[in-house]
C-alpha cells in the first residue's frame, strides 16, 4: 500500500534519445557498453531498429533513458520519421578514424532539425578514440564544430569504455534540468494566474533563462 502511494506521488520520467551518425561509427557498441557494459568485436550492422532503456538517478529522481539505436545505411532511411518521434535528446557520432564519418554530421544535423523540435539535447560524440594512431579528425576540430552548432561535445571510446557513461549522463542530465525548468516555469505561470505571489529563489527567475540557445 504504501509503496502504491509513493509511485502515485513521484513523478515518471522517461526520456527517448536517439544516436545518429554514419554506418559502423560504433553507434550500437556505444549502446551496449552504457546498457549493458558490453562490446562486441565483431558487432554486425544493426537492422532496422533497437532500443535499451536504462535507469539513472538524478536529483533523487528515477529517470528512465530510453535509447534507440539505428542503421546508418540509407536504405534503412523509410523509418526516420518514427524514429525520431518524441526525442529530447540525440548523441550524433562519427569516427575519428574516419574523416568522411566526420564530413557527414551536417546532414546528420540537418535531419534532426527537420524531424525535431528544436530544443532537443545534442550532444557531438567522437567515437574509436582509442585509435589514436590513426586519428583523422582533430579534437579541436570537433569541438570547433559543436561550438558553432552549439551542441555538447566529447571523445568517447565503446571499446575501452571512456566517456560513454558521461556522455550519455551529460545528455540526459540536460533533458532532465531542461524538463524542470519548464515545470517551474509552468507553475509560476499558473501562480500568477491563480493571483497567489510566487517568489523565486534568486537565480530561478525562469524569463531570465540563460540558455539562449533553447528558449524559441
Amino acid at each position: 500500500m504504501g509503496g502504491h502511494e509513493e509511485e502515485a506521488g513521484g513523478q515518471e520520467y522517461l526520456f527517448k534519445i536517439v544516436l545518429i551518425g554514419d554506418s559502423a561509427v560504433g553507434k550500437s557498441n556505444l549502446l551496449s557498453r552504457f546498457a549493458r557494459n558490453e562490446f562486441d568485436n565483431n558487432s554486425k550492422a544493426t537492422i532496422g531498429v533497437e532500443f535499451q532503456t536504462q535507469c539513472v538517478e538524478i536529483d533523487g529522481k528515477e529517470v528512465k533513458a530510453q535509447i534507440w539505436d539505428t542503421a546508418g545505411q540509407e536504405r534503412f532511411r523509410a523509418v526516420t520519421s518514427a524514429y525520431y518521434r518524441g526525442a529530447v535528446g540525440a548523441l550524433i557520432v562519427y569516427d575519428i578514424s574516419r574523416r568522411s564519418s566526420f564530413d557527414s554530421i551536417k546532414r546528420w544535423l540537418d535531419e534532426l532539425t527537420t524531424h525535431c523540435d528544436t530544443t532537443v539535447t545534442r550532444m557531438l560524440v567522437g567515437n574509436k578514440c582509442d585509435l589514436e594512431n590513426i586519428r583523422e579528425v582533430s579534437v579541436e576540430e570537433g569541438k570547433t564544430l559543436a561550438e558553432e552548432e552549439g551542441l555538447f561535445f566529447m571523445e568517447t571510446s565503446a571499446l575501452e569504455s571512456t566517456n560513454v557513461q558521461t556522455a550519455f549522463e551529460i545528455v540526459i542530465r540536460e533533458i532532465y534540468n531542461n524538463v524542470s525548468r519548464k515545470a517551474l516555469n509552468s507553475d509560476a505561470y499558473k501562480g500568477e494566474l491563480s493571483g497567489n505571489r510566487v517568489t523565486l529563489k534568486d537565480g530561478m527567475n525562469p524569463s531570465k533563462d540563460g540558455f539562449s540557445c533553447c528558449a524559441r
